[in-house]
């Protein structure tokens, strides 16, 4: 049976002439795709991607056009030429061990430390004062937003927020003082 008359079938769903394609030419093209990229591999992979596409778009092979070696042939070399183009990374050196760039044991404390300073700090404001430096600051809004959230004009807001500010600089220059003369104490 023709090549042809096999993809004809494969129209048709008929496992048994794709598997009679396959058998037929699957070699033949693993050696044409190593040819063309270089490596087995890929060309393992992009042969297969190929019979992946005669066996879900059939239809796509014209038998008035081309014979289906010839059509095949452009399947399985276009496929890998793509493949080709697609920008790779580098392969790192045998032996290259990557940075863990994860947060370690001993940031992870400053920050949790840091986070207890500043809720500490925050805790010593007035509400209105912690709503105003919460908003601008940990909610990202702009300060007319935050004035409208807080029912106050654009003035009283930057007022607000200025005291609040200062507020939390005192408390935590009291608590880098405390910091410091345990540290040299």
């Amino acid at each position: 049976m023709s090549d042809e008359a096999l993809v004809e079938q494969v129209c048709g769903g008929d496992q048994h002439a794709f598997g009679c394609l396959v058998e037929r030419h699957g070699t033949r093209f693993r050696a044409i795709a190593v040819r063309t990229c270089g490596d087995q591999t890929m060309a393992e992979e992009m042969v297969q991607e190929a019979f992946v596409k005669l066996w879900t778009r059939p239809d796509q092979f014209d038998a008035s056009k081309a014979k289906f070696t010839t059509w095949f042939h452009r399947v399985v070399v276009n496929r890998c030429l793509d493949e080709l183009r697609r920008k790779r990374p580098d392969a790192l050196p045998e032996g290259f061990e990557v940075a863990d760039d994860r947060v370690g044991a001993e940031a992870l404390i400053d920050i949790e430390g840091g986070s207890k300073r500043l809720y500490g700090a925050l805790a010593t404001l007035s509400d209105r004062q912690r709503s105003a430096l919460t908003l601008s600051y940990l909610d990202g809004y702009s300060n007319v937003e935050a004035a409208n959230i807080m029912a106050l004009n654009l003035k009283a807001y930057e007022s607000l927020l200025v005291r609040a500010r200062a507020k939390m600089r005192e408390a935590l220059l009291l608590d880098k003082s405390d910091l410091l003369s345990a540290f040299t104490g």
